[in-house]
């Protein structure tokens, strides 16, 4: 059976994660271990010992405004360490895997340079050996030069990080507002990557291709909600769901799920 978690929020004030996926029907968690708009540096999550007595599967979410890919050095520095500390917060939290997003370069920079910039991430790692979890990199919903949103970027950057274990995650709603077929995107990026490691499952707010990440439950929005559950059939990883609401609204949605999958 595929594990169905719930994204919850990141400290002990946005509530007991145990009981949230509880409450949800979750297998599973996904959390935040600081201001994922900040840079504060990551502590082991208040929670971990009672995650792990629940026996729930959790991953870590890396901040939003880490991008090891840009050529500028204000960003990249700060999130090459912020992204070694979270790596190490999200291990001793007992967490499967730590999911950062791919990142871009400036309007006037090569896309290249940034495929490069994730290589030194990980070859630099390498040298202290290497990460204490696995890094799990995710596609993105717009922008003309990230790293992780077409097919092509998502080569590009596999040719630079693949070699070094680096895992892939799925996110739905990105790879429609990118313009991924869902009926052959699990074909498409295992075609490139030989792995997804999760999905994170959300419906869209917008049209195919729209480069708007705007997450919509799974039961309502504008991808077919069969077309989800064929995504993590055909995937066979854990999903994660992102979709607005709490526990309400997302148990009938890991129900349809489960009755599907």
């Amino acid at each position: 059976m595929v594990m169905l978690g719930v994204h919850v929020g990141a400290r002990e004030d946005d509530g007991d994660p145990v009981a949230e996926a509880a409450a949800s029907g979750a297998d599973g968690v996904q959390v935040f271990l600081a201001d994922p708009q900040g840079w504060k540096t990551p502590k082991p999550h208040p929670h971990a010992e009672a995650m792990r007595a629940a026996g729930l599967t959790v991953f870590v979410h890396a901040p939003y405004i880490v991008n090891v890919a840009t050529t500028n050095n204000r960003i990249r520095i700060p999130s090459r360490k912020l992204l070694t500390a979270h790596a190490a917060a999200a291990a001793a939290t007992g967490a499967a895997g730590l999911i950062v997003h791919g990142g871009h370069v400036l309007a006037k920079d090569d896309p290249a340079v940034g495929f490069a910039n994730w290589r030194k991430v990980f070859e630099r790692q390498a040298e202290e050996g290497g990460f204490p979890l696995p890094v799990l990199i995710e596609n993105t919903a717009g922008g003309d030069r990230a790293m992780a949103r077409t097919l092509e970027e998502i080569g590009r950057l596999w040719e630079a990080v693949g070699e070094f274990g680096a895992g892939f995650v799925l996110d739905t709603c990105h790879g429609w507002a990118a313009g991924l077929d869902p009926g052959t995107v699990v074909d498409d990026v295992k075609a490139i990557t030989g792995r997804i490691d999760l999905v994170h499952c959300n419906n869209s707010r917008d049209e195919f291709g729209s480069a708007r990440d705007r997450h919509a439950s799974v039961l309502d929005g504008q991808i077919p909600p069969d077309a989800l559950a064929d995504v993590l059939r055909a995937a066979g990883a854990p999903a994660i769901l992102e979709t607005p609401g709490g526990p309400e609204q997302r148990a009938p949605e890991i129900e349809f799920l489960r009755s599907r999958i």
